[in-house]
């Protein structure tokens, strides 16, 4: 399945897939390929999503994958889906599959679009004219499937020709033939009966969205209201989630018999899921605010707002949709900048998205947020934590900026910048392709970062079970001899055992080994082996605090917030996580390249060790001076 960008070949896929279906990579390069089944009459068919392309010359990866897909297939159906209300530009790829002899159906989508403008489309003619079946359909409403599937499992390959391949062997000069003929089947099939009111109403909402001064000031509002909602809205689902894994160990505590394997399901495969699954609701609600932006065709204009200003930090208005993707994932985001044709400004944009705020980071944010500020509302309606959520977001795009700016003046290129973008007309929201998206989202980052979760927390659980010798054995004598000091009752002595332990463990020894490094931003080596441990993910952060301050706890009913409240420095017996380090946590992880899998996406799209390299030890060294002065400044 093959098609121009924004004709609903995704509503599409998903309508004949459902949830049967899964995303890889194409062969050897790390483009992302949609792959899905249906059946016909007990038949079953594959089906693979190819990137969106506007013609068989590329001028982007994205392109080049699909083109060279398509001259490769052999037996495969192509079937091209075009957007009906633009007949004339979604013919010219239609007519270029054509010629290379393949076997083509033509899906003539948003009808209803169609007849709404006023329109109509002689189906037979177009069939008859271009060689090919013809169907039209409603993807929206799955009007128009069952005659897609007929012609599917009934197609009978012609072999025919659109224009004379000896004609010209310039792109320009064959693809102004393919448009003289084009002109004509248009005029010939295509039936105006009135005005296109849906390119009118899109102009005058475009006058608003993409004012000079209004379209910013509702481009920001509307983030606003996105993080109020992820915060406001999220609260009650995650309380019942955070209870349920509360009551989940109490009752394997309960149930299991005391024991080493106990302890490794509570406190090292549960603390880990719970401390994780808790911000599930969270993350849809972001996945969901997104795709819903990106299917009613705001994004496309976000890209023209900001194009004026992005070209000042060497950057391109395309550039914003890897980075406003950045803010699910930095990995489909990098990878999304293919279609940045100039290479400097693709190669500065791959370079600075990772500063963006991604959905990883927001358990980070949510639960060092909980320790220090209040859950309450300011000026009556506004969620205090949401606020300061948007504000790391912005910090996190003020960064990219200023990265960007200072890659503009180092990396060199004489290419020429160019900047050509699509305006989809207004749609409403497929709310069945948004619940798509938000599962397939949710479940890949359930399950991805569950299977990372799971083996560090056991591998940390262990680490932190078991100490070199027989140190363990010494400190219960400690505690169990005569000169020890009887004042304190059994459960404190348990206390005192169980922090001994811990800190004469494995664990502990990683922490204390890589302690003086980070002392001076004010973390201690508990937060130490989490900035080793989620390096793999960011996310894996609060698993790992989770799963520290779980073991040797027999106390199952506190959730990790509770805990990290009452930790207190062994020292001065003042609160761990004071406003100063906790800032400085903030700021760290808003700044730091916590994230394996992205510098290996990096090493793929760029095809040098050296990007990846240099993204690493700036992003690293901005976060850890970053956090210097942070935890100086309110200490």
């Amino acid at each position: 399945m093959v098609g121009n960008p924004n004709t609903g070949k995704s509503t599409l896929f998903n309508t004949l897939t459902g949830l049967n279906q899964h995303v890889g990579n194409f062969p050897g390069v790390t483009v992302d390929k949609k792959v899905g089944a249906f059946n016909i009459k007990n038949k079953k068919y594959t089906i693979i999503d190819l990137p969106g392309t506007y013609g068989l010359n590329p001028c982007s990866e994205d392109e080049r994958i699909t083109q060279e897909y398509i001259q490769k297939s052999k037996k495969d159906i192509i079937v091209i889906v075009a957007d009906s209300t633009n007949l004339k530009r979604n013919l010219l790829l239609c007519t270029q599959i054509i010629d290379l002899k393949k076997p083509v159906i033509l899906v003539l989508n948003m009808m209803d679009l169609l007849q709404k403008n006023n329109q109509e489309i002689k189906i037979n003619q177009l069939s008859s004219l271009l060689g090919i079946p013809v169907v039209p359909i409603n993807a929206r409403i799955g009007k128009g499937i069952d005659d897609l599937k007929y012609a599917i499992s009934n197609f009978s390959y012609q072999n025919n020709s659109f224009v004379d391949q000896h004609h010209s062997s310039n792109v320009i000069d064959e693809t102004m033939l393919r448009y003289n003929k084009i002109n004509h089947i248009v005029n010939e099939c295509l039936i105006k009966k009135g005005e296109d009111k849906l390119s009118i109403l899109t102009k005058k909402i475009d006058n608003i969205l993409t004012h000079k001064i209004y379209g910013y000031l509702i481009f920001l509002s509307l983030l606003f209201i996105i993080f109020q909602a992820i915060f406001s809205w999220s609260s009650y689902p995650m309380e019942l989630i955070e209870n349920a894994f509360l009551l989940l160990s109490d009752f394997l505590t309960q149930t299991l018999p005391a024991g080493m394997l106990t302890d490794l399901i509570v406190d090292g495969v549960i603390a880990g899921l719970g401390g994780i699954g808790v911000f599930v609701p969270q993350i849809a609600m972001l996945f969901a605010f997104i795709t819903i932006l990106e299917d009613t065709g705001y994004m496309a204009r976000v890209s023209f707002l900001m194009d004026r200003i992005l070209r000042q930090f060497g950057l391109n208005g395309k550039s914003i949709i890897p980075l406003l993707s950045s803010t699910a994932c930095a990995v489909p985001s990098i990878m999304g900048a293919r279609t940045i044709n100039n290479y400097k400004e693709r190669l500065i944009t791959i370079m600075v998205a990772p500063l963006i705020s991604c959905s990883a980071r927001i358990p980070v944010y949510t639960l060092l947020l909980a320790l220090i500020v209040p859950k309450e509302s300011v000026f009556g309606a506004f969620n205090l934590q949401g606020l300061i959520m948007m504000a790391l977001y912005l910090l996190g795009f003020i960064a990219a900026l200023m990265a960007a700016l200072v890659m503009k003046w180092i990396i060199k290129s004489k290419e020429k910048s160019s900047f050509m973008l699509e305006m989809p007309i207004y749609r409403l929201p497929r709310w069945n392709n948004v619940t798509l998206s938000i599962y397939n989202k949710v479940r890949l980052f359930l399950f991805d970062a569950g299977k990372i979760i799971v083996a560090i927390s056991v591998i940390l659980w262990v680490l932190s079970s078991y100490g070199p010798d027989n140190s363990f054995q010494l400190i219960e004598e400690k505690y169990t001899s005569e000169h020890f000091d009887t004042k304190y009752n059994n459960d404190e002595i348990q206390t005192f055992i169980a922090a001994e332990k811990l800190e004469a463990s494995y664990a502990g020894i990683i922490g204390k080994t890589i302690e003086p490094l980070i002392k001076p931003i004010g973390f201690d080596w508990k937060i130490g082996i989490a900035l080793v441990t989620s390096f793999a993910a960011r996310e894996v952060f609060v698993s790992t605090m989770a799963t520290l301050y779980s073991v040797g706890d027999e106390d199952n009913t506190k959730s990790i917030k509770q805990k990290m409240l009452l930790a207190e420095n062994p020292k001065t017996g003042k609160p761990l996580y004071t406003l100063a380090t906790t800032l400085s946590l903030l700021i760290f992880y808003a700044f730091a390249m916590q994230c394996m899998t992205t510098l290996v996406i990096v090493h793929k799209e760029t095809k040098s060790l050296k990007w990846p390299f240099i993204q690493l030890i700036y992003m690293s060294s901005l976060a850890y001076f970053s956090s210097l002065v942070v935890y100086h400044i309110f200490s």
